[in-house]
């Protein structure tokens, strides 16, 4: 955890810096792909994503050192060689998974954020669940496993394999020649977050176009079909707690109100989007039909709120490199005390993002819990042997916060008041 957190700590700003570049650059050349908010949304889904995995709230159900110990029938020494197929088997693995999760009604949950947002730019890359408490599909990684790879090697090589992913979510790079036939190009992934019929549930390889190939999932973009993004039961929600949590609450309420014993069971593992006939009927719910003409969810705000979101966000970036930075002298439990500051942050901000009239509620909630946390830490998990004056800062960002959240949520319907 701690390794990772540091790491991190220098891609963050790698990754803003492309986000705003991508920002400027489509700004200076008439085809801006980046709207503010939904930007937010994305990076607050990032937040919390890095969070969850450095505190590692997960638990594998067949860990990769279990199939490495029991499996391996030999163990190759050349380094270069034990990295290549390391790679090699995590872009198979990274397949599989990718093509189960769009197919499966219950593990389209763990892979629904990062579809979520309605455009499609370097930002949305940064959509990553969340949701997922137990990993079970470690066993892709067979391969790797029967040729000995250590898991001290997968563990350095699956983050770069997860970083070299984010490059191609992006409009302003067209076809790439000869590499299309190879890696997965920009081109490539528009068609996989498109939801025109001749595009969905297409190009699920993540680093090597070649396992589309293999498998009959290949899909070339189109000129005359123009990729249109987002998820055909839009989520219509800048919070990417809740957006997490949508298509999960989605397949419980409807596995209660079937009255098909079969179908509560069945529900679950039916392809995407499948629903029992007589929840169907009973509790319908809306979902794209025309991909070219539906309006994509942007709620009516000011410019106010974009500057004090994007002036939230902000703020949320020397917290979280605090925590990074600092997670063996914060310790257990701290660091999930942190944890849940962060989260308490990121959700009631994307809900004032929202026009949520509860928003205020959320601030209040979040400024009690730091008020608390100081208290019971004796001040900001050790921050105050930079400055003793750290706490009553912080605490006065978070009144200020609910102020904002007052003024906000009370104009909300007339932002010429903002």
């Amino acid at each position: 955890m701690e390794t990772y957190g540091k790491v991190l700590m220098y891609a963050i700003p790698v990754f803003l810096l492309l986000v705003v570049f991508e920002k400027w650059y489509g700004w200076k050349k008439g085809k801006d792909t980046v709207l503010v908010m939904d930007m937010i949304s994305s990076l607050m889904s990032g937040i919390t994503n890095v969070t969850k995995d450095v505190l590692g709230l997960s638990v594998a159900i067949i860990s990769y050192g279990w199939l490495v110990k029991h499996l391996a029938i030999m163990h190759i020494e050349n380094n270069l060689a034990v990295i290549f197929i390391s790679f090699i088997a995590l872009d198979f693995s990274g397949y599989w998974i990718h093509r189960i999760q769009h197919t499966t009604n219950i593990f389209w949950n763990a892979h629904i954020i990062h579809h979520s947002s309605e455009e499609f730019n370097l930002a949305c890359a940064l959509r990553q669940s969340i949701s997922v408490f137990f990993k079970i599909f470690t066993f892709f990684l067979l391969p790797a496993a029967v040729l000995g790879v250590p898991g001290e090697v997968i563990a350095v090589v699956a983050p770069l394999h997860l970083f070299m992913q984010f490059w191609y979510h992006t409009q302003h790079i067209d076809r790439m020649g000869i590499l299309e036939k190879i890696i997965v190009t920009p081109s490539h992934h528009r068609v996989h977050h498109a939801i025109n019929p001749e595009y969905i549930d297409k190009n699920y390889s993540q680093i090597f176009i070649f396992w589309d190939m293999l498998f009959g999932t290949f899909q070339e973009e189109k000129k005359e079909i123009v990729p249109v993004y987002g998820i055909t039961r839009p989520a219509s929600t800048w919070n990417p707690i809740k957006i997490n949590f949508q298509h999960l609450w989605l397949l419980m309420k409807d596995a209660w109100h079937t009255n098909q014993w079969k179908d509560k069971l069945k529900i679950w593992f039916m392809p995407t989007g499948w629903r029992p006939a007589d929840v169907e009927e009973k509790f319908p719910i809306y979902k794209i039909s025309d991909v070219y003409h539906f309006n994509k969810f942007n709620p009516i705000h000011s410019k106010a709120l974009e500057i004090w979101a994007v002036f939230q966000l902000l703020l949320m970036l020397p917290y979280l490199f605090y925590l990074f930075g600092n997670i063996a002298s914060i310790g257990s439990p701290g660091i999930f005390y942190y944890g849940l500051f962060i989260f308490l942050s990121v959700y009631s901000l994307t809900e004032l993002m929202d026009g949520n009239k509860y928003a205020i509620i959320w601030e209040i909630i979040k400024t009690t819990y730091v008020i608390w946390l100081i208290f019971d830490q004796q001040g900001w998990f050790g921050a105050e042997k930079f400055s003793t004056l750290i706490p009553a800062i912080i605490v006065s960002i978070q009144l200020l916060g609910i102020a904002a959240a007052f003024y906000f949520t009370k104009n909300k319907l007339n932002p010429t008041l903002n």
